[in-house]
């Protein structure tokens, strides 16, 4: 469905959230296949320490919130590069969430980092993508927005929206000659994770993750899930019926 990529070599991608987690480690799995990497998240020294002494790797700051930051990160990285092959939008926040616990100021915040934040990047970089002709555009979601689940009250739907943007992308950009990539993980180890105090079926590591987020570009997937053995079964479920669908979440969670 994307352009296959067989060598990395002078691609010019730019990774949002590379500071930890899948971003982080997608971010080094990059510079050590020879690609030119722009790291950005808010945390200049770490983002440093990610890129190491990497000479391909260009530190670009943001707070993916704020409108102005990411634009002036977009500039810096033109500035240095005259163009981008790939931007992998992947930061993001959690915030677990019941209806009993119902905050309207948490469930704004989320909606600003999840939702807003992305539609901020894809400001950003579509007019450079779609002034090439070229390129492609990672939007990291969820399985958490295949459908609804239980602690994910704000969460979910917010990844929801980001599969429907993600769809709604390909139809527009793919005609042009730009990639469109869905990327939606299961369970990571992450800082989002750590504090989970629920089963996290099919756990798997950051740089394993990033491996696979990698492999899918590379194939030229649209949608790029992983771990398969989870994500699949999840994908199963959403076409359940209702009742179905309830009371299998209901069992498998116990919530």
């Amino acid at each position: 469905m994307n352009p296959t990529i067989t060598d990395w070599t002078g691609k010019r991608v730019w990774v949002i959230g590379a500071s930890t987690g899948i971003g982080a480690e997608t971010a080094r799995l990059l510079l050590s296949r020879g690609a030119k990497v722009a790291l950005s998240a808010r945390k200049r020294n770490t983002l440093i320490c990610v890129a190491g002494s990497q000479p391909e790797a260009l530190v670009a700051p943001l707070d993916i919130t704020d409108h102005v930051s990411v634009i002036a990160a977009r500039d810096l990285i033109l500035a240095q590069w005259e163009g981008i092959d790939l931007v992998l939008v992947v930061a993001g926040g959690y915030n677990e969430m019941r209806a009993d616990s119902f905050s309207l100021v948490h469930a704004n915040q989320l909606v600003d980092l999840n939702m807003r934040g992305v539609l901020n990047c894809l400001d950003a970089s579509l007019p450079a993508l779609i002034g090439q002709r070229s390129g492609g555009i990672g939007i990291v979601a969820s399985v958490a927005g295949y459908s609804g689940l239980p602690k994910a009250l704000i969460y979910g739907p917010t990844k929801a929206a980001l599969i429907n943007l993600a769809e709604s992308l390909y139809l527009d950009l793919r005609p042009r000659g730009i990639g469109v990539y869905l990327i939606n993980p299961g369970f990571v180890e992450t800082p989002l994770t750590a504090n989970n105090d629920f089963p996290m079926p099919a756990l798997m590591t950051a740089p394993a993750a990033a491996q696979r987020l990698v492999e899918g570009i590379e194939r030229g997937s649209f949608h790029i899930h992983f771990p398969r053995r989870f994500t699949n079964w999840l994908r199963f479920a959403r076409l359940l019926p209702y009742p179905m669908y309830f009371w299998l979440i209901h069992k498998v969670t116990g919530l």
